[in-house]
């Protein structure tokens, strides 16, 4: 077995966050400070510790590159599993974060669901088909699927959606009105009964109550 003895530990320049590590006067490998964190000079490793150490650090490495790729926005598992796969990650690699990021709390399926289903609600209302196929393609799984929409109504998620819209086409006469609010509605997944249901009570309304106001205003 072949031994080596550390005879310097230079972090880097460019990435304080790394360290070159040289072995018998000569540079060796660099390692992340958090893997190289129990190495000092004059220590002695063998070539398997040597191999240990790189693969430590590049699982090191991929954890923080998922670490900048969560800092944009929350993540699914399945997410985190292809964005890996395209760094070229190997799958101890893989289960290897995942496992870390769990332990941790940065990734959660269930909550990932619940806080897309609410977010959706408030800022973009869809349809129950339309929030599963957007889940689906997340990687998120049937049984969470159906436990996050489980209270979500196509009628109320519809209703908001036009009140949302209504501002830029309720000036129209109704048959356009209604064209446009149709589409609209169908292009967030609702049917066409629950759509037709909700544009005719958006617009009955919103004239009754501006009738009311203007009888209110009459002398």
């Amino acid at each position: 077995m072949i031994e080596h003895r550390i005879t310097a530990l230079k972090v880097q320049k460019r990435n304080p966050q790394r360290v070159n590590v040289y072995l018998d006067g000569e540079f060796g490998f660099g390692l992340a400070r958090i893997t190289a964190a129990w190495l000092s000079v004059g220590q002695v490793i063998s070539d398997e510790k040597i191999a240990q150490l790189q693969a430590e650090d590049t699982r090191e490495i991929h954890y923080q590159h998922v670490l900048r790729y969560l800092s944009c926005r929350p993540r699914t598992e399945t997410e985190i599993q292809r964005y890996l796969q395209k760094k070229s990650a190997d799958e101890e690699t893989i289960d290897y974060v995942l496992e870390r990021l769990k332990r941790g709390g940065l990734i959660d399926d269930e909550r990932f669901a619940q806080n897309w289903v609410e977010n959706r609600a408030e800022m973009r209302p869809r349809s129950r088909r339309a929030l599963v196929y957007e889940l689906r393609q997340r990687g998120i799984s049937d049984e969470i699927i159906q436990e996050s929409i489980g209270e979500v109504s196509d009628d109320d998620q519809a209703y908001l959606a036009a009140l949302r819209q209504k501002h830029k086409i309720i000036h129209l006469d109704w048959n356009e009105y209604r064209q446009k609010m149709l589409r609209y509605l169908a292009q967030r997944g609702f049917s066409y009964e629950v759509s037709a249901e909700v544009a005719r009570r958006v617009w009955e309304e919103t004239h009754l109550t501006e009738t009311k106001q203007r009888e209110e205003a009459e002398p």
